[in-house]
């Protein structure tokens, strides 16, 4: 079984965001280590728990302290930036790392709506942007191309085309993923030929159903001759259940203020996640969330991770190490994510 990684780069409140990247930083490294296939970032904006805001710049830091796992978006929400834009610095980290790079791409804004009105209109954009996603999905796809994109000029002008092209002279191309968590991404990626991700972590409502209708409806394409496709979910491995689930505490803490509206802060320690008790509203978010997580000792994870491979035909599984750390660790660090993919190698590889 392939095992990956999906990291929102998470920032505890005992971290400076400068803490919390030297930590992904080892991570990565532990993950290009052990054997795991690819190591995701993701795009989240004015979330006080996540310092994960640009993907790109993220990738190309640790992708020049790697060695072999791929680096990539999980994902790119590209209605909040220009499909240009986009090609331009993924086939830049390509050409810097050729065979490395994955670009995930979703379409969902990545933060509240105050915030993505500021990201959108300062590049001029608006929800019509995310009625053009399919669009925008093939421009980046041409743009990255060794062929680029012509674009018809008009007859007053001294040429007839105008070829726009992510780099000057792309020799690969990123590997390109859809990412999403609802049926519209199934049907969009099937219709396009592209590999898909579903967000199992985030939802983990119709997972079946989603993956059953890109595999029924897929279109084979240049990108992909046949359904390709993975999950993604929240783990905690620790080497008893008790201390995977404490570690994994806080986590469920900021989901469950998250889903009910209240206000987000950084990322707890154990200690402080231990002495709160939430009403029903939230403890509901806690256990749906809990319910569809990799949580327990190292044999007890693996074999859920068998099973949700089993479940949905999957033979790759990328993991969010979700763990965070009890007082007196140091900020720079982070221990029971290190854990957490240390123990499932150890088990599935």
């Amino acid at each position: 079984m392939q095992l990956s990684v999906l990291d929102l780069v998470p920032v505890r409140t005992d971290q400076t965001t400068s803490d919390a990247l030297a930590a992904t930083t080892h991570l990565a490294q532990t993950a290009d280590q052990l054997g795991y296939t690819r190591y995701w970032i993701a795009e989240h904006h004015n979330m006080p728990a996540v310092a994960a805001t640009s993907p790109p710049v993220v990738i190309a830091h640790l992708a020049a302290l790697t060695q072999r796992v791929r680096l990539g978006s999980g994902g790119v929400m590209l209605p909040n930036h220009a499909p240009l834009a986009v090609a331009e610095q993924f086939a830049l980290l390509e050409a810097a790392h050729p065979g490395r790079i994955d670009l995930g791409i979703g379409r969902a804004p990545g933060s509240d709506p105050v915030t993505s009105m500021a990201l959108r209109g300062a590049a001029g954009r608006d929800d019509r942007d995310i009625e053009a996603f399919p669009q925008y999905l093939d421009d980046v796809v041409a743009l990255m191309g060794a062929r680029g994109v012509r674009v018809p000029l008009p007859r007053d002008l001294m040429r007839e085309n105008y070829v726009l092209k992510a780099t000057p002279a792309a020799a690969t191309e990123p590997r390109m993923w859809l990412l999403g968590s609802s049926m519209y991404s199934a049907h969009l990626a099937a219709a396009k030929g592209l590999p898909y991700v579903f967000a199992h972590h985030f939802s983990g409502q119709g997972t079946k159903e989603a993956l059953a209708a890109y595999r029924s409806e897929f279109r084979p394409s240049e990108l992909a001759p046949e359904p390709v496709t993975f999950l993604t979910v929240n783990a905690s491995v620790a080497e008893t259940r008790d201390e995977a689930m404490a570690l994994m505490l806080p986590n469920l803490h900021m989901m469950a203020r998250l889903r009910t509206g209240q206000p987000l802060g950084p990322l707890e320690l154990v200690e402080d996640a231990e002495q709160i008790r939430f009403g029903p509203r939230e403890q509901a978010v806690v256990d749906h969330g809990l319910a569809r997580a990799v949580v327990g000792s190292p044999t007890e994870a693996a074999d859920q991770v068998r099973a949700l491979a089993e479940e949905f035909g999957v033979d790759e599984v990328m993991v969010n190490p979700v763990a965070s750390a009890r007082r007196g660790t140091d900020p720079a660090s982070a221990p029971g994510r290190d854990t957490t993919l240390e123990l499932l190698a150890k088990e599935l590889f």
